[in-house]
Order: C-alpha cells, then structure tokens, then sequence
C-alpha cells in the first residue's frame, strides 16, 4: 500500500506538470512567433565548391546510402512520381550486427509505407517485447497488443536479408537508378548544393546532378560535416555473438540480464539463432586478437546467462570469428539549413543500440519526409524547398526524442556499477514497472514507438522520482535516509537532464513555439502571405 500512495502521489504531481506544459503550449499557439533568422551555414570538408554548373540532369533526388531509410524513401518517391538515383557504397548483403530489432511501432511505420512485406520470407520472428532479469526476478516490459490487430509486433531478423529485401523493392521500380559507388563530397555552387562526387565500383570518378540530395549513409557517415554540427559519444562497445542451438526463456521475448560488470541482451535474429550482445564500458574493452576478450566472456559473462543457453554460449566464444565488436555511437541531431540538402537517418542522429530503436526512428523520418515531400511539385528553388523542410527536424521529435531520450538514458540505467546510487536508481526503475497498470505500460508504450510523447517522459520520470524517494524515506526519514534521497535525485538528474537537453527543449516539448513548425508548402504559403 504505501509503494502505491507514494506512486498515486507522484503520479498526481506529474499530471499537474504536464498540464502545465501543454497549457503553455496551447497559449504559444496564439502568439505572435518572432521570425526566423536565417543562421550562417558553416561548410564542412566534404563540400565541393564549384563556381560553374554543368546543370542539373533528368534525376529529381539523389539519395546517397541505401539502408534502411533510403532504401524506404527510394522506392516511396519513386511510387509518387519522382525520378531517383540512390549511390549506396556496397550493395552486397550487409553483415551488420545492429539495426536487427524493429520495435511494434516501426513494424507500423512499416505498415504506412506500404513494406510490411518486406519483413516476410526472410525468417523474422515475431517480436512482443523484453524481461528483465536482476538476480533470478524478472521484470517483463510488454505492451497490451490486444489493443492491436494480431499481426502487429515487432519483429527480429538479420539486418542484411530485411535490408535487401527493401532494396529489391525499390530497384523494382522504373524510375529508380541504383547503382554501387562511394560518394566522396557535395558539390556546392553559390551556397547551394547541387548534387554529389562519387567513385564508382572501378574507381571511375562521377558526377550526379539534382535539385535534392538527401544524405542517409549510415552512422559511418562521411558528409555528415557538411551538414550538422556533429557531436558523437561512444559509451560503450557491443560484443555481439550468434548462438545456435538453444532457445530464450519467453518465446518472442527478447532478454536483458542485469548483471556486473556489463548488462546481457539477448533476442533470436531466426527461428534458429539467437544474438547475444555484452555491453562493455569503452574504456574496459578487452582485445579480441589475443584471447583476452574470450578469456572476459568466459570468466565474468558466462556465469551471469541463463542455464539453458550457457553450452551454446560457450561454444559460440570457441568458434573462430564469430566474436564481433562494434562501438556505441550517440549523436543528437543539430542540422544547419543547407539549400538543396537534407540529413536524415543515422547520419543525422544516433542513440544506444541497447532497446533496439534505430530502425524504428529511421522509418519515422522517411514517413515525415515523404509527406512533406509529396506537396512539392518543383524543387528547383532550393533556398525556399530547405527553408520549408526545415519542419522535418521539428517535426520528427516527438518519436526520435522520446526513443532517444529512454534509450540513452536506460543505457546509464542497466550499466550501473558499483555507485550505491546509481545501483538503487536501477532498483527503483525496476520496482516502478512492477507496479504494472499505467506505470509499467506507459514505460513500455514509449520505448516500443507506441507512444511517441516527450511530455510521457517528463510524467513518468517525475513519478519515478517521487517513488524512488519514498523507498528511500520509509517507514522514517533519518538523516541518512534524508542524505540518501538527495544523492539519489543528484545521480538521477544528472545523468537524465544531459540527454534531454542534447534534444532540444523547445523542438522537443514545446513545438508550438518554433516557427518552422507551422510552415506551408511554397505554394500554400504564398498563397497564405497574399491573403495576408
């Protein structure tokens, strides 16, 4: 009873905040909003500046980098008329060992676009959520899916075979030109970018021309200088392995072991193998080439996996080569207005691998950007076409931020150490789902895409706050206990209130109040300025 007053307590706060911010909100709307001043457009070195143009061919977008994101975008403007070139560095299946989860809500981002095909005949398995294991108990963070159709939940898969599948897709299309080549700049003229250098599969140094290039190359991305104020963290490294074999406690249900030193996640990438990552904190990464890292997997993650796994896992440690590393990358997206230009996917923003919300975020953008782009009939004016996407970035915020903001910080969350607060912030994160009702589902509706609300956070944070200050002061506040509480509101805040900041507050939580928001197509806001 007295963990439930202190959550109504809580919860109670926290809905009189968010009223708050939804009320300051709703009076910015009838507001005068100051205009937009056009800010300095600092180039990268990756630009090419050029002062001749050889004009601009019969391509309408180029799109460099084919993955997720622009394999989808390539075949949805195609579909809506447009002609496309899509310059992808290596068109061979990729063998990546991220981009493996889709959360229920990409699945129905995917379902928008038309793709949902694409997730079939490529042995992806139905994907219903995660348990979280700290000393044998379990916490499962699902979603009520009853509220759906059957057929939606996440999905699981090799990252290369689903990739595939969308470049098929889109290559299937007439007005598509895919081709395998390395973009090594933009070429610039008067401010203006007018399209892209690239080396093709012989070496052969090409140029492509058209009114739009949008760049979406990955998280490897070379050109990304030119186009934001880059800014990337890597916490940690992912030591991912490939179990067969074996299977999960909860079918359909991915795993994360809450263990020292690093946390386990588990998750079947087919109905035969199942994707072991080891989060392991950057500066404590053991070398793979001289056995250390096998001697670490060994020694100090083995005895931490479940019992039905721990043979298989062994002998996918024993296997040559089958131990990969990859670093975690973070990067907020901080764009700058480029004119014929636009950032979008991993080359724009990153955030921790650890809830398998990338791809989710990726398919978001390209269903923003589709429809801003379908209005858009000539793009020939580049200055005013980037003034009027620049909505993309505010629009794109509620489901970015949200899945940005829970996944980089449940990444502090599960990675605690041996601080006594950073280990009762994960207990009381642990308790606060286990409440269950509107607590357990409201966390787990966000971190699935289901609930794509900044202002949810800002609820659920403050409610878990007031709880894990209750478990802390009951059943008497003694000084320690006093002393306790404000450690354990300093760790908190300090590692929660970076990331959001790194969001933008006011793209984030009130977007009311950024004049890109309220942006019209160029016809439409000529027409607007007439009437006006």
């Amino acid at each position: 009873m007295a963990e439930q007053y202190i959550v109504g307590v809580g919860a109670v706060i926290a809905s009189l905040l968010g009223f708050l911010f939804l009320y300051c909100n709703s009076l910015t709307k009838f507001r005068g909003l100051r205009k937009l001043k056009r800010a300095a457009t600092p180039k990268g070195n990756s630009v090419n500046k050029t002062g001749n143009s050889e004009g601009v061919g019969t391509t309408d977008i180029i799109i460099v980098g084919a993955g997720v994101a622009g394999a989808a975008l390539e075949f949805l403007l195609e579909r809506d008329g447009r002609r496309v070139q899509v310059i992808e560095r290596d068109l061979n299946t990729p063998n990546r060992i991220v981009g493996e989860v889709l959360l229920p809500g990409g699945y129905i981002k995917l379902i928008e676009l038309g793709l949902e095909d694409c997730v079939d005949e490529i042995d992806a398995q139905q994907f219903l959520g995660y348990s979280l294991y700290k000393n044998g108990k379990e916490t499962p963070i699902s979603y009520p899916m009853e509220k759906f159709q059957s057929h939606i939940s996440g999905r699981t898969s090799h990252n290369g075979r689903f990739v595939q599948r969308l470049r098929k897709k889109a290559a299937s299309l007439h007005n598509v030109t895919l081709e395998q080549g390395t973009v090594t700049s933009l070429i610039e003229e008067n401010g203006i970018v007018k399209g892209v250098h690239y080396k093709n599969e012989s070496g052969q140094v090409l140029t492509a021309y058209a009114p739009l290039t949008i760049v979406c190359d990955s998280c490897f991305s070379n050109l990304r200088r030119s186009l934001c104020y880059p800014k990337v963290d890597i916490p940690s490294y992912l030591v991912a392995l490939t179990l067969t074999n074996c299977s999960l406690p909860k079918k359909n249900y991915g795993a994360i072991i809450l263990a020292h030193p690093s946390p386990i996640i588990w998750y079947p990438i087919s109905s035969t193998e199942i994707r072991c990552m080891v989060n392991v904190p950057s500066e404590k990464v053991p070398s793979v080439s001289n056995g250390d890292m096998a001697c670490y997997l060994k020694t100090l993650v083995a005895p931490k996996v479940f019992p039905e796994v721990y043979n298989s896992f062994i002998s996918a440690i024993e296997k040559k080569g089958n131990i990969r590393i990859m670093p975690t990358k973070i990067m907020a997206a901080a764009p700058h207005l480029t004119p014929g230009a636009l950032l979008i996917g991993d080359a724009l923003n990153m955030r921790h691998p650890i809830t398998g919300g990338g791809m989710t975020v990726a398919l978001s953008d390209v269903v923003i950007l589709r429809d801003l782009l379908r209005p858009l009939h000539d793009l020939s004016d580049a200055f005013t076409i980037s003034k009027y996407l620049e909505s993309f970035y505010t629009l794109r915020k509620p489901m970015s931020s949200t899945i940005n903001i829970l996944a980089n910080v449940l990444q502090k969350v599960f990675s605690a150490s041996s601080n006594p607060a950073m280990e009762n912030m994960q207990h009381t994160f642990l308790g606060y789902l286990r409440l269950g009702g509107v607590f357990s589902y409201g966390i787990s509706a966000m971190l699935f895409g289901l609930c794509p609300r900044p202002l949810s956070i800002a609820f659920h944070f403050f409610a878990i706050a007031i709880y894990g200050i209750g478990r802390l002061l009951l059943p008497f506040p003694s000084p320690k206990r006093l002393w306790d509480g404000a450690e354990f509101l300093w760790v908190k805040y300090s590692n929660i209130l970076p990331y959001i900041y790194s969001e933008r507050i006011r793209q984030t939580f009130f977007p009311l109040t950024v004049p890109a928001y309220y942006r019209a197509p160029p016809e439409n806001e000529d027409k607007k300025n007439f009437m006006h």
